[in-house]
């Protein structure tokens, strides 16, 4: 382990959110002590049918709802909305999945009609007074390229009418797997932060079979008990905690929940 100051002195902590989402996590995690090593396994691109999403665009004064999945689906849509030169349509109400989402849609000015109190994905917005009777309702979903299917669904099923627009695409980016071999070298990754199942997906990916069973001896903190199940059907074997929210202090805390455990476990 690394040393250094603070309640989280001597964990190595590997970041893999997109490069431009990870600085605010990265900078709370030093600041409680920990070394952090910069390893994104996501990006974020433009979707691969530019013209879908700008079609989707042009229909956003019909809708009773947009429903935003995550803060990238937000900046994606309304940075196009903004390149052509158009104005957010009166009178159609605005949702976001959890806190983070509800933020970012505040950053563009909008006012966020229903978000969850607690939680922060599908199931939890599906729970919402707002959403249990949907029929008729014109629903548009923003979402990226491959997202979880449960929200159209679920509100086809309580009778809306659901239009789904990919406002952009996850990519896997050329990181350099030799960042891990440096920092096992320096004793520098006891956990690794994910936030999706893609995120997992890709850290395997790009680590490659001979980094395989040394990453799935890490602990790991990940964004759901949805994704925390399937880190342990992979293999993870060394602690795994779910984040209790999206901030960066949540994430911070749930490493600092995993490093308290693994402690008392050294030491019992």
């Amino acid at each position: 382990m690394s040393a250094g100051d603070g309640e989280l002195a001597g964990v190595g902590v590997l970041v893999t959110r997109p490069a431009h989402q990870a600085e605010p996590l990265c900078a709370e995690l030093e600041r409680r002590g920990a070394t952090v090593t910069r390893f994104p396994v996501l990006a974020i691109g433009p979707p691969e049918d530019p013209a879908a999403r700008d079609q989707g665009i042009q229909r956003l004064a019909v809708m009773d709802w947009v429903i935003f999945v995550s803060p990238n689906a937000v900046h994606a849509l309304l940075g196009r909305l903004h390149e052509l030169g158009c104005a957010w349509p009166t009178g159609v109400r605005t949702a976001g999945v959890g806190a983070g989402t509800a933020a970012a849609l505040e950053e563009w000015g909008l006012h966020v009609d229903c978000v969850p109190d607690t939680g922060f994905d599908s199931e939890s917005l599906l729970v919402q007074p707002a959403f249990r009777q949907m029929t008729g309702r014109r629903t548009m979903l923003v979402r990226g390229d491959g997202g979880r299917e449960i929200l159209r669904q679920t509100l086809e099923t309580r009778g809306a009418e659901v239009d789904v627009v990919t406002a952009y695409r996850r990519l896997r980016p050329a990181t350099d797997p030799a960042v891990l071999d440096a920092a096992w070298a320096g004793g520098a990754l006891d956990v690794a932060v994910v936030t999706s199942s893609t995120a997992l997906d890709n850290l395997l990916t790009l680590a490659g079979p001979r980094r395989r069973e040394r990453l799935l001896a890490t602990g790991l903190v990940v964004i759901s008990e949805r994704v925390a199940a399937r880190a342990s059907g992979l293999g993870f074997a060394n602690g795994i905690v779910a984040i209790e929210g999206t901030s960066a202090a949540a994430m911070s805390d749930a490493v600092a929940r995993w490093a308290n455990e693994n402690r008392r476990q050294a030491n019992p």
